[in-house]
Parts: structure tokens; C-alpha cells; sequence
């Protein structure tokens, strides 16, 4: 079946970024594959990180169908669209069907796009992975597609107002190369590396991004421990 809603809303997507004035730096592009099933990994700190982590297919003409809250699914706005463009809602009470859909889907050669964390990380550093992605490119038998995004917190994330003015923000993404899933190595091994993976070019993307704060007042987008005041990582050093 055609995707009749994706493109366009990938299309009003561009056209509002271009409104906003925002900088792409987008490296690593080649490492999506153009065919084939693959499972999408991304670090999550802000609410509009689906559309960012969904660009990085573009240049392989491909669709990232989006595991998300089932409630998402429920809303008069976004749920027609979601379902309309083939994403995967998650019920937390019951995950298995969500997991069976997701691993039909890279079945059938989709790529799907999973958050790892399950939440936004308000401290904007990598909280811990769950192995469900891992574990559902270990079935499906498809590879892993660790990307890493900066910036998108200064558009919208939690605990902060909504900037969608013409602030001509950079957003840099890198995606780095992708894993096997060996089906025969433990999930969590996977995942650790998964992590470490997505780590390493999280820190490639902060050491690219071409701005710094303003001033004092706007220290709040940059973790802790590279001297800004968002909130400090659970379980790191006061």
C-alpha cells in the first residue's frame, strides 16, 4: 500500500524547519540502509526527536516507522496521523503486541525507530538502554542504526516551554555504522555496546554543534557535566 500521509508530513515538516531558520548538520546518512529491514536507535531529549531521528532516511528514500505511547495514538490530531503513517503504538501493560508488530514490520523490510530510553532524558545525557531493541533486531534478523541527536531540546523538551520562533537554531545528528545483532549473544552485551555506541557519537555531535550559550540564563540545554544547569543524571556525582 502507497503512503499517501507520510510524505506530505514529512513535507510540512521541511517547510516548517525553513520557516525556523534551523542549521542542519546531518553526517553519516550513508549508513542507512536503502532496502532491508533495520532497527533505528536514537537518544531522546526533546519531544520533536522522532521527526529529527525520521530525516536521517531521507537520503535513502526510506520511511522510519516510529515506536511510540499508545497515547499518542489516542489523540484526536496526531493519533489519525500516526496510524496513517504506519507508526507503532505501545501499550506498557502490554508490550508483547507492540514488540510483535515492530518485529513483523522489520520482517517485512521497514525500519523501525525505537527509542531506547523509553523517556526524554531532562539531564540530556544517555539515561540507561532497555534491551528491546536488541532483542527485536536479534529476531527479525535485521541490523541495528545507532543515531545520536543535539539541539532539539532548544525547540521543546520537558520541563520547558515550547520555542518554535525564528531563533535560527543548529541541530546536528550523527549516524554511526551499523551493528549485527548476533542472536546467539546475550541481549544485554548488545545493548551495553548499543549504548556506548550511541555515547560516542552523542559526544561527536556536542563537540560539532557551532554554538554556546548566550549567557547565564541560557545554560539550561547543556548537561551538568559540560558546565551547563540542566538537571544532574541520576546516580552521577553532586
Amino acid at each position: 500500500m502507497a503512503d499517501l500521509v507520510y510524505p506530505p508530513v514529512i513535507g510540512a515538516a521541511r517547510t516548517l524547519f525553513k520557516s525556523l531558520d534551523l542549521k542542519f548538520d546531518i553526517a553519516g546518512t550513508e549508513n542507512i540502509p536503502r532496502r532491508g529491514g533495520a532497527v533505528l536507535v536514537s537518544n531522546h531529549i526533546g519531544y520533536l526527536d522522532f521527526v529529527f531521528a525520521g530525516l536521517t532516511a531521507r537520503p535513502a528514500k526510506r520511511l522510519v516507522r516510529f515506536m511510540a505511547k499508545e497515547s499518542v495514538f489516542r489523540h484526536k490530531v496526531s493519533g489519525p496521523l500516526m496510524r496513517a503513517m504506519k507508526h507503532i503504538p505501545v501499550d506498557r501493560a502490554q508490550g508483547v503486541h507492540a514488540y510483535r508488530h515492530a518485529v513483523s514490520a522489520l520482517r517485512s523490510g521497514e525500519v523501525v525507530g525505537v527509542f531506547p530510553e523509553a523517556t526524554i532524558s531532562e539531564s540530556f545525557t544517555l539515561k540507561n538502554f532497555k534491551s528491546g531493541a536488541v532483542r527485536m533486531a536479534q529476531e527479525a534478523g535485521v541490523p541495528l542504526l545507532p543515531v545520536a541527536l543535539w539541539g532539539t531540546q532548544r525547540l521543546w523538551t520537558k520541563g520547558h516551554k515550547r520555542d518554535l520562533g525564528r531563533n535560527h537554531f543548529p541541530i546536528t545528528i550523527r549516524v554511526g555504522e551499523p551493528m549485527e545483532a548476533d542472536p546467539d549473544e546475550q541481549a544485554e552485551k548488545i545493548t551495553d555496546r548499543l549504548r556506548s555506541r550511541v555515547q560516542d557519537l552523542l559526544e561527536a555531535a556536542q563537540r560539532a554543534y557551532p554554538v554556546r550559550p548566550k549567557g547565564p540564563e541560557d545554560t539550561w540545554w547543556i548537561p551538568a557535566h559540560l558546565g551547563g544547569t540542566a538537571p544532574a543524571a541520576p546516580g552521577s556525582p553532586a
